[in-house]
């Protein structure tokens, strides 16, 4: 589901596998929830293994109250250790029962709404330097004014694709430099030091929390934890070594929007901004992501993806509208979407 390649970080990939889970209950309700890894080389997370996680969960589910969302989620971990990615479909689905069973949509269960529209980014595919350029313009001519580059390969190169992007940028305009985890330490802080003063916030420059601290030693430009940042014991490390300005909350990375909401409301009580969204996914994975950013107080959302603006392949109606650089969804009840079974097909697991 992707419309042309995405480059990040030595990684291209023309497609992505997402799993849409349903689940459904003798009140004649039925859940959808969707996790899309993106490819098997990025997080610990594949869709193949999505799928063999949510077959082991779904046998010792059945028969539970979806709606009870916290007591799910504890059997979810007392049937599967770890694995947070294999959780996020069920839990997201969860939701979305318990939405359509009070009437409500999700953002209201998830702590109400705070905003109309939630703000966007532009994803600039890893490319020749001036062709990110040219990209940002065309994105800009669309509506958006926040941007995130993709970096993550050899330094000098990725100096030079920093220097012509950041040219590019209006003063209004954000843009952040995301090496998805791709440098070396000292590469990473080659390149701090080369783009001194340049107008962009660093993303997630190396593999590890502690080599992305030490980067953070080494430059003023403001700092996006991303990959690093998959449990709450890490969130609260950053946040004690202040090791980064905003904070990506991957709703799959963190096993489904009750772990996000967790982490959202801790972001927001210790004064963390967020960047909301997840790895990649589809209608239902993009109306998760605003429905959890329409939930988190003005101030604290920093930006969100909706993968719907990329993908090629539409598996849903409903949820989330795209338009001017931003999303929003009404007040449908759950997550508002309705999977497209002529697109998706016939189930490959039935569980009873």
């Amino acid at each position: 589901m992707r419309d042309g390649a995405y480059r990040w970080a030595g990684h291209s990939f023309e497609s992505f596998d997402s799993t849409v889970v349903a689940v459904e209950t003798d009140a004649d309700i039925t859940g959808y929830g969707e996790v899309c890894p993106l490819g098997p080389a990025y997080l610990p997370a594949y869709a193949e293994g999505a799928r063999t996680g949510i077959k082991v969960i779904a046998k010792g589910l059945l028969g539970q109250d979806p709606r009870e969302i916290d007591r799910i989620y504890a059997h979810m971990d007392w049937l599967l250790k770890g694995h947070p990615y294999a959780k996020s479909a069920v839990d997201m689905a969860c939701w979305d029962i318990l939405g359509k069973a009070t009437g409500l949509p999700v953002y209201a269960l998830l702590g109400g709404r705070f905003s109309d529209r939630v703000k966007l980014f532009k994803v600039l595919s890893k490319d020749e330097p001036q062709k990110m350029a040219d990209k940002l313009l065309e994105y800009r001519d669309a509506g958006y004014d926040q941007f995130q580059m993709k970096v993550g390969g050899e330094p000098a190169t990725d100096i030079e694709r920093i220097l012509t992007v950041t040219d590019a940028v209006n003063t209004n305009e954000l843009i952040a430099a995301d090496a998805n985890t791709g440098w070396r330490q000292h590469e990473a802080i080659r390149v701090v030091n080369a783009i001194s003063g340049r107008p962009i916030y660093i993303e997630q420059p190396c593999l590890s929390y502690a080599e992305c601290l030490a980067v953070r030693q080494h430059t003023d430009n403001p700092i996006i934890l991303d990959e690093c940042m998959d449990d709450i014991d890490t969130i609260i490390c950053g946040y004690n070594d202040n090791a980064m300005d905003v904070v990506n909350l991957k709703i799959s990375r963190m096993g489904g929007l009750t772990k996000a909401r967790l982490a959202r409301d801790l972001c927001v009580d210790l004064g963390i901004v967020m960047t909301i969204e997840d790895s990649w996914g589809g209608e239902i994975a993009t109306s998760a992501i605003a429905h959890l950013s329409h939930a988190t107080p003005t101030g604290f959302h920093f930006q969100s993806s909706a993968f719907t603006d990329y993908n090629s392949v539409k598996i849903a109606g409903g949820g989330a509208v795209v338009a001017d650089g931003y999303m929003a969804v009404d007040d449908s009840p759950g997550l508002g979407v309705e999977p497209d079974f002529n697109v998706l097909g016939t189930h490959v697991e039935l569980i009873d």
